[in-house]
């Protein structure tokens, strides 16, 4: 199937499977061979699928131009499936009707599915998150040690919830830089920042963390779950995203339960047998669920 990508960016044609910076949209592109184009340029050539990511910030597009260069139109959910709520009333109606345009949607986790079925009435199929293994399979073995969070301080990414449970951990806390990371964070007692960084060097860095806590109330593609997973890092996080629920199966709570949280990060710090079992368990999952010798998303 020939497919192409229409993303906000400037990166254009195919993605090598050794790109440093492979997140999630871009291994998507890879593993499907496809073409990536920027939502501004015109296609100069037909496509069997086109699959349309809509930019957060800036909405208001039509498929309607691409329909002629694509024998079918999908449109990529991108975000948590509320944030288009969060626009003006012309904007949501705007977003609303481009939705409706496309032949069918591909969504993040199954409660995404459910919630745009029925928002739709359209079939909605789960493009699952994705690692391309090449440029990290073969990581040295270092000595785990210390706990991660997933995100900065702010309601998106729950980092003070995190923070909060990591502390049971009695360690060193680290978290990433990431693009809504908020002034003061550094003043924070121990907690230590990474530097921003690529794809590449954010795995290497990661495998070095024993730990790993995402208590995060925006569910969209759920990497963080996903790459702890890959790397045998038991993760606790929230319940309601796949690459969580599906990998972490143990260490998954209800939405706001940091009490069960901190007994689990309680648990995997005592308990040397549950910590090798989470451990086994996330990198089985990840291989038999999340392994790209699983993704056929277009079936």
């Amino acid at each position: 199937m020939n497919i192409a990508f229409f993303c906000e960016g400037n990166i254009i044609g195919k993605i090598s499977r050794n790109y440093p910076d492979m997140r999630t949209d871009l291994a998507w592109i890879c593993a499907l061979e496809a073409d990536r184009i920027p939502l501004n340029q015109v296609p100069n050539k037909k496509y069997d699928l086109g699959i349309v990511i809509i930019p957060k910030q800036n909405p208001q597009f039509s498929l309607k131009n691409l329909k002629s260069y694509c024998e079918k139109i999908a449109v990529m959910q991108e975000g948590p499936n509320w944030y288009w709520q969060d626009y003006p009333l012309d904007q949501q109606i705007w977003y609303y009707n481009t939705i409706q345009e496309a032949d069918f949607m591909f969504v993040h986790n199954y409660a995404d599915q459910k919630y745009y079925e029925g928002l739709t009435g359209k079939k909605c199929k789960i493009l699952p998150s994705l690692m391309i293994e090449d440029s990290i399979n073969n990581l040295p073995q270092v000595d785990k040690k210390n706990i991660i969070i997933g995100g900065n301080f702010c309601s998106w990414y729950g980092g003070f919830d995190s923070y909060i449970v990591a502390q049971e951990a009695d360690c060193p806390i680290y978290i990433p830089s990431m693009g809504r990371k908020i002034k003061g964070e550094e003043q924070m007692p121990n907690l230590n920042h990474l530097p921003y960084m690529n794809w590449v060097e954010w795995i290497h860095t990661l495998s070095q963390f024993k730990y790993g806590i995402h208590l995060m109330r925006t569910h969209a593609a759920g990497t963080f779950a996903l790459n702890c997973a890959y790397l045998g890092i038991p993760c606790i996080g929230y319940e309601g995203l796949d690459t969580q629920h599906i990998c972490h199966p143990d260490l998954t709570v209800k939405l706001g339960d940091l009490d069960t949280a901190k007994k689990f990060l309680t648990k995997l710090k005592t308990n040397k047998e549950f910590y090798n079992e989470c451990s086994l368990l996330a990198k089985e999952n990840y291989k038999k669920y999340y392994h790209e010798d699983k993704f056929n998303p277009t079936r």
